[in-house]
């Protein structure tokens, strides 16, 4: 997951098409072609309802874009955000990229599937029930 700095974000990418979606809109119900990125907004830490936006995005519609987490992104979030999707977080203004980073060194696998790995450990390698 790439991981920036809140005042290093930029809102669009210039002559590419870029989507906001508020965290009430549903995924399902927005137009994606031609859509390079979506930036999915956690107005408070404690809302979680960009994660379920960002698994339906990658699983149910197939997006293969971007998926960026904008707004109150705080470090402890983000190995979950990876697992549902997300591609990149800008973090809140008081969150440290070092810090951030050692998240993903410390959870370094999981077993069940997630967004971004659909199948589980024993599927992935090889081992039968």
């Amino acid at each position: 997951m790439k991981l920036i700095a809140a005042s290093a974000n930029s809102t669009g990418a210039e002559g590419q098409k870029v989507l906001a979606i508020a965290n009430t809109e549903d995924p399902r119900s927005v137009s994606l072609e031609g859509v390079i990125r979506i930036d999915l907004h956690f107005p408070k830490f404690t809302d979680g309802r960009a994660y379920s936006q960002a698994f339906l995005l990658r699983r149910r519609l197939g997006f293969t874009g971007e998926i960026r987490a904008t707004g109150d992104v705080l470090i402890d979030q983000l190995v979950q955000m990876e697992r549902t999707g997300f591609d990149v977080a800008v973090l809140r203004e008081d969150q440290h990229l070092e810090f951030a980073q050692a998240q993903f060194d410390r959870y370094r696998g999981f077993y069940q599937g997630d967004a971004v790995t659909v199948k589980p450990v024993f599927a992935r390698e090889g081992v039968s029930a």
